[in-house]
């Protein structure tokens, strides 16, 4: 499967939504939510739209878009409808952006969004979210509250949530004086509401993002490296927050070994947490630290992790992408990060192989993943001989690889 003429590696199928008698063809990424068929929630909340809600909608925000079902939906049924969809997950909006086109609608702007944070506009219509069941408290309360300062007055905000949530958002609303609830609906493990907020009730805006007012944070982590003790913040949503994965275990082993080492531009993949861009610039403290994953929330909390450790905002760069390519050609000295494995086979060897061409004369290159995972990917980088495995380091079912560029000589 290809797309703009490059090969899709994380392609899983297509699927089709019919709304309001437009049908609509979907792509979809394997380590995407609902990426079997469409959603039973997302189907749920647009029937109640389409059954109940009679304003215009002419601008419409799409919160956690995924591949983009509810605000694709919601433009195709209405082309002149101005629909804009975020997501934090850089696979997302690459599909989304996808399904747009494939579906006969370059209008929709879609792009990149921690919750909120990056949302400018103030005047929509309609707020709609199928709201993440394990996102906690203080991030759904963000996503339902926060919405009142990107409505126009008397907007709407739709939202689904599965049936364990119903009780917690049902008391949030009803704590909220200024929220009237329009409409609750239950069927099939899911909860819709619409519900406005109260002229008086459309506050400014807050200082700061989200993630500044500490919407996201969990607790503090601390954890050793090479004779070192660190510190991170650590946020819901994100893995590692009590402990370290083997992954993680054993790239802090393997970045050790390499102890007096001088990478001066280096690359922080999937960095999480940020556990290990705080290890790398304590271990090295290499002159650009470059952090590039799908997670936008990883991304920025990996950020904070490193300025809150003293490292010059200055040299920290941020790519919210899919692999491991950067808009910097300069070569890169070390790479580091936990692949991920659900993306699959194919998925993998491409991130692995933009590595590569990335890397310096003398960079190396240090991945995590499963052993299984492991294995097939030291059969695809000796068949791309672009890379040499140095050493592979196993524990818990988990492998670690030490990879470094292969060079051939021309005559």
């Amino acid at each position: 499967m290809e797309h703009g003429g490059q090969p899709d590696v994380y392609f899983k199928k297509l699927v089709t939504l019919e709304h309001a008698g437009h049908m609509l063809h979907l792509r979809v990424a394997q380590d995407l939510f609902s990426s079997h068929e469409i959603d039973a929630g997302t189907r749920f909340l647009l029937r109640s739209l389409a059954e109940n809600a009679t304003a215009p909608f002419t601008k419409v925000l799409d919160l956690g878009c995924g591949y983009g079902p509810l605000g694709l939906a919601m433009a195709k049924v209405e082309p002149d409808r101005e629909v804009q969809l975020v997501d934090r997950d850089a696979l997302a909006i690459e599909y989304a952006r996808q399904n747009a086109v494939l579906n006969g609608m370059p209008q929709p702007k879609v792009y990149g969004s921690l919750g909120y944070d990056d949302v400018k506009d103030t005047d929509f219509d309609l707020v709609l979210s199928n709201v993440p069941g394990k996102a906690g408290a203080t991030v759904i309360s963000s996503l339902l509250l926060d919405a009142r300062h990107h409505l126009r007055p008397g907007g709407l905000t739709a939202i689904v949530v599965v049936a364990a949530l119903g009780p917690e958002v049902a008391e949030l609303l009803a704590a909220t004086p200024e929220i009237e609830v329009m409409l609750r609906k239950s069927r099939s493990g899911h909860v819709v509401y619409f519900y406005r907020f109260a002229e008086d009730g459309r506050a400014a805006r807050p200082l700061g993002s989200a993630l500044d007012r500490g919407v996201y944070r969990r607790g503090d982590m601390a954890l050793s490296c090479a004779g070192q003790e660190l510190s991170v913040e650590t946020a819901h949503g994100l893995p590692e927050f009590d402990a370290l994965s083997f992954q993680s275990q054993l790239l802090l082993e393997s970045l050790s070994s390499l102890k007096g080492a001088r990478p001066k531009k280096v690359i922080s993949l999937n960095p999480g947490q940020g556990h290990l861009p705080v290890a790398l610039v304590k271990l090295f403290e290499p002159e650009e630290l470059s952090l590039v994953g799908r997670d936008l929330l990883g991304l920025r909390y990996a950020e904070a992790n490193l300025l809150r450790n003293g490292y010059p905002r200055e040299r920290i760069t941020l790519s919210h992408r899919l692999g491991m390519a950067t808009d910097d050609e300069a070569p890169v000295d070390l790479i580091v990060g936990p692949l991920e494995e659900d993306e699959g086979r194919e998925a993998i060897a491409y991130t692995v192989e933009e590595g590569a061409k990335a890397l310096s004369a003398q960079g190396t290159m240090l991945v995590a993943a499963t052993s299984t995972a492991v294995t097939r990917l030291e059969s695809s980088v000796q068949s791309q001989e672009l890379l040499k495995i140095k050493a592979r380091k196993r524990k818990g079912g988990h492998s670690v690889l030490e990879l470094t560029r292969v060079y051939k000589m021309s005559f």
